[in-house]
């Protein structure tokens, strides 16, 4: 009597002793027929006993296929379960920060969104800056975001991992009628004297007020005063438009009607991100996440610096790997 009967041949035997149908059965197992038969027939010779009664209008189970039946089914309801508990459990959907949904972040996502499986799902969150994206993630509340890591504070710093992603240049925001706006671009020099809004008062968003400073300073620029924490892309626009501020900003930035954006030159500042995630992550979304960014990087020429004039933060440029 056999004791290593191949499963497959059980599981043929059950899906004809179910339909009952040999034809019914094989597209049931997506096999051929002749397949079939050949394997019922493998199984009658191993265990010496004719399992079904066959006819040119039927097929029964013999009164050895009815006892061995309900042990098949037993046999292989054991082997599901074996493999399933060997079987790797589905990933937990990637939580990704990026802030707002257009610019670099965004596009990364996107991009990324396009390399996994339908199975792998990589959720958008839209917190207001790393700072507090970064505290989230050591909550285990957020897994990815995208920012300024370079002015994290080192005992943060030591609990994620990061993968420099873009140099984005950047921007003003200014109202149409604003003497700066006919200008194709506005020199830094120029903005002396005027006031921006650089999300002062917003704990969030610390490491942006940081790099607003370090630009501002010595070049006559002044920073609004601070200001709580604007949350949502209306309200920003309502406030902005209320209170009449310039806003500091990156070449890639929200539309707000009355408003023109401006590249800033003279040099060229730049706003360094990364792609940030919590250190020992594993995910596949991670990977295409991390895949996508160099994909783009590369093709858009992100981390290249500009052929003239730049700025950015000596501590910035170790960090991005940033020659010169």
């Amino acid at each position: 009597m056999p004791y290593d009967t191949d499963p497959r041949l059980l599981r043929a035997f059950c899906a004809v002793a179910e339909e009952l149908h040999f034809t019914r059965a094989a597209a049931r197992l997506y096999v051929a027929q002749q397949a079939l038969s050949r394997d019922i027939r493998r199984l009658e010779r191993e265990w010496g006993a004719a399992l079904f009664v066959r006819s040119t209008r039927r097929v029964t189970l013999t009164a050895d296929g009815e006892r061995l039946l309900p042990y098949a089914r037993r046999v292989l309801a054991a082997q599901d379960e074996l493999a399933a508990a060997f079987r790797a459990a589905p990933e937990r959907p990637l939580l990704v920060d990026v802030s707002v949904p257009i610019g670099t972040a965004h596009g990364v996502l996107e991009a990324a969104r396009e390399r996994v499986p339908d199975s792998c799902e990589l959720v958008a969150r839209f917190h207001s800056g790393l700072t507090g994206a970064a505290a989230e993630m050591a909550a285990g509340r957020l897994d990815v975001s995208f920012g300024r890591i370079a002015a994290l504070p080192t005992a943060v710093r030591d609990g994620l991992d990061h993968q420099p992603v873009r140099l984005e240049p950047m921007a003003v925001l200014l109202r149409d009628d604003h003497p700066l706006a006919a200008r194709p671009a506005v020199p830094l020099v120029d903005l002396a004297g005027e006031t921006l809004y650089t999300a002062a008062g917003n704990p969030q968003t610390a490491e942006w007020t940081d790099l607003a400073e370090r630009l501002f300073a010595g070049r006559g620029i002044v920073a609004a005063e601070p200001f709580p924490e604007i949350e949502g892309s209306q309200e920003f626009v309502r406030v902005v438009r209320k209170r009449g501020w310039s806003v500091l900003a990156s070449v890639e930035f929200m539309a707000v009607p009355g408003m023109v954006l401006r590249p800033l030159v003279d040099p060229v500042p730049l706003s360094p991100v990364s792609l940030v995630w919590r250190r020992g992550l594993r995910h596949t979304g991670l990977d295409a996440l991390r895949a996508a960014a160099r994909e783009l990087a590369e093709r858009h020429a992100w981390l290249a610096l500009p052929g003239h004039a730049w700025w950015l933060p000596e501590a910035d440029t170790r960090v991005m790997g940033v020659d010169g």
